[in-house]
Order: C-alpha cells, then structure tokens, then sequence
C-alpha cells in the first residue's frame, strides 16, 4: 500500500502538504539575541544546535500518523482476538426465569417505614358513612379496645339522623358502627364499633413535642384504598387552617403541616411519628383544583394535634360535647391589620379582668407571633384550660405595645 504521508527519507520531488499550513503559523519569537528561532517541520526531524549535546527526540507528523495507523491495525487486531474469544464461548445461556427467586435475608429495622407500618395498620379502619342522600369514606384510629375510633366530624356528619356507618378492619373484615358525638368547629368526632373486644389499639405521642423536618407516616384509605401508607415530614407547626364543614359550618385547626401525601378518603386517619404514635389526625388538604371530587395531593396536608384531638375526643365520649379555652374577645376579621383585632370584650370574662380593650391588636401569645384573627382563636384553643398566657397588645392609634397576662377560661 502506497503511504501517502512523506516519510522522513522520502526524496520524491513531490510537493510536501503541509506546506501551506506551515506558512500559515508565524515564527515562534526570536532569540535574546533577535536571531529568528529554527522553525521545527512537523513532516521532519528537527534540526539539532551542535551546541547543545543532548537534544528531545521529536517524531514528525508523518511518522506520528504512521505510527498511529499501525497502533489502530494492532488494536483492532486484539480486540477481534478477544471478541471471537468470547463470541466462540459454548457455555449454555443463562435464563433468570429458571433461576430460583431470591430470598430476602434481612428483617424490618426498628424505626423504618415498613416497621412502623406493620405496627400501626391493625389499629387503623376503613369508615363508610351511607345517609340517604350521600355516602362519605374515610379513615379512624382505634382508641379502645372496645370499639371507640377517632375520626373527622366531616366524615361521619348528618349520619346521627338516619343512616348506617360500617368500619373496614386491616385484614379485610367489616363490622357496624354507631355515632357517638361530633364537634363541628373542631372537626373531631368518635364512632364506636359494635361487639367489639379486644381490639388493637393506637397509642398517642405528644403533639408539643414535634419538630419541623420530622419524618412522620399518614394512615388511611385513600380514595376507598384502605391500609395505605405514605412517609414525609413535618413541614410546619401552628398553622391556622379554616375548612368549610356541612351547610354554613367551619372549622378552624391549629394544624401540622406536612408533605405526606394525603388525599380524599384519609381524613380522619392517624399521622404518626416513626415509633407509631399518634400524633396529629390527618383532616385538610390544599388543593390547587376547585372540585372536591377531583382534588388530590399536592404536598400541603395539615393535621390536628394530638394533644388538642385527645382532649375534644375525651369530652366527646364523656359529656357528648366539646369546649374549649377562651378569652371572653370576639376579634374581627380584618385583614389590613396585621395581628387580630379585638372587636368586642365580653363582661366579667378572663379578657375584660385582664384590661383588654376593643381596638387592641393582639400581636404575640405568648413567643407565638398572631398575624391574624384566626392565628389567635387557634393559638388560644391550643392551650390548656385555666392557663396564663402573655399577651402582646398593639394599640392601632399610637403604635405603642403593651403585655398583660390572661388567665384562659376552665373547662
């Protein structure tokens, strides 16, 4: 094969290629003496000061390329070698679907996702409320072994007047329910399981307790998809959420936010921490849609702590109603005003011993900053019954503050 690059001995008076590209570069400098340095040929052996005894070994282009081919003939040679090595293999193919399944050798650490899960399922049911005009589902934490479940009041609302409530257990089994009471404003009510003992029961953690960031696990049935687990973490704490309930009804929850999903049909259900307790009620989701009937998750879910569904859930079982904390205000709606506004003070109540007047801007309870009437309703709810709490008054007129403690109302 003819070499069409002109080696280093080629006397052939051919015109050399490179030449114009040669011309093309400038001259690398001078020396100190503003001698023109020798140019080195790419296509040629450099020429060599005889000053200098030792000289770098260059390889011309010509060569270079050469020797480039020759390397790719070599290589290629070898890798033909090893592929008709391994392409000449007789061994029979392996086939996975002949292989046995791999066992699993490990079990479910304490504290993970599928430990907590396995832990809390069978103290979680499936609850179907069927009126005459509607039916509703949702989901309930079993509270006592004899049959009373935690759930939403939206769940189980108008199912009092006529109606039939049936709770799905975890391994598929159903039983009737009957109601027990319900608070709208709170949206906590209580069912009971009929002849039922014995029964699993979920335990409660303490909702003061939690932090932003915790990794926490919604229960619940999911569009009628019981026995459904999702993981996240607490997003926020102290979240002032409003929910409209049935006819002109609302509720208003001092709620965790989280980031697990949840969507129609877990209301009701237990948000728990990664030892499996309690610790909030799954209740509300943000919705960037405008039907109820196609809403789903969008990482906005807020519970009910269980510190406060512990309580409300105690007084339903006990006296049929709930009550809860109070100022003796009523605060006004306002949202130009940044905190809420005391609309009116209430004669002879904790509000009025404490100096509260109509027009005071509550801005703080206690460190907790109240950036709206809503905020304060949920912030005093969350306290316990006759306890003090420091308020943060901003007078609207002279933006002079003031604190003054209140004694709540007992229960």
């Amino acid at each position: 094969m003819t070499n069409s690059f002109p080696g280093e001995n080629d006397n052939s008076s051919e015109t050399n290629s490179f030449e114009p590209v040669r011309s093309s570069y400038p001259q690398w400098g001078t020396t100190e003496a503003g001698q023109q340095q020798t140019w080195t040929s790419w296509d040629s052996q450099p020429e060599a000061a005889p000053e200098e005894p030792k000289k770098k070994k260059t390889v011309g282009l010509g060569s270079a390329l050469a020797l480039m081919l020759v390397g790719s003939v070599v290589t290629g040679s070898v890798v033909g070698i090893a592929t008709t090595q391994f392409g000449s293999n007789s061994a029979a193919p392996v086939n996975s679907l002949d292989q046995p399944s791999v066992q699993r050798t490990t079990n479910a650490e304490q504290g993970s996702a599928e430990q907590v899960a396995a832990a809390v399922l069978p103290s979680v049911v499936s609850i179907q409320a069927i009126t005459r005009t509607s039916t509703s589902e949702g989901s309930g934490s079993i509270i006592s072994s004899d049959g009373y479940v935690m759930t939403n009041n939206h769940v189980v609302a108008g199912i009092e007047q006529s109606g039939v409530l049936q709770v799905t257990m975890s391994d598929g089994s159903t039983k009737e329910a009957e109601f027990v009471a319900g608070d709208a404003s709170t949206d906590i009510a209580v069912i009971k399981i009929k002849d039922a003992s014995n029964l699993p029961v979920m335990s409660f953690g303490d909702s003061d307790a939690l932090g932003v960031g915790q990794s926490v696990m919604a229960v619940g049935s999911p569009l009628g998809l019981s026995s459904t687990v999702t993981t996240g973490i607490v997003s926020a704490l102290n979240r002032p959420v409003r929910a409209s309930g049935e006819g002109e009804e609302s509720s208003l929850i001092d709620a965790i936010q989280t980031d697990a999903a949840i969507n129609p049909g877990n209301s009701g259900g237990p948000l728990v921490d990664m030892q499996g307790n309690l610790i909030g009620m799954n209740s509300v989701i943000a919705s960037l849609s405008t039907s109820s009937d196609t809403s789903g998750s969008i990482g906005l879910g807020f519970a009910i702590p269980s510190n406060f569904a512990k309580r409300v859930a105690d007084q339903l079982i006990e006296t049929g109603t709930a009550t809860q904390p109070m100022l003796g205000v009523q605060v006004s709606a306002d949202e130009s005003v940044s905190g809420a506004l005391i609309a009116t003070v209430q004669d002879g109540g904790p509000g009025a011993a404490a100096g509260l007047q109509p027009g005071d801007v509550v801005t703080k309870l206690n460190d907790r900053v109240i950036d709206s009437a809503d905020a304060l309703i949920a912030a005093v709810r969350s306290q316990d019954f006759g306890e003090t709490v420091t308020l943060t008054l901003t007078e609207p007129n002279t933006s002079q503050t003031r604190e003054v403690e209140v004694t709540l109302t007992s229960e």
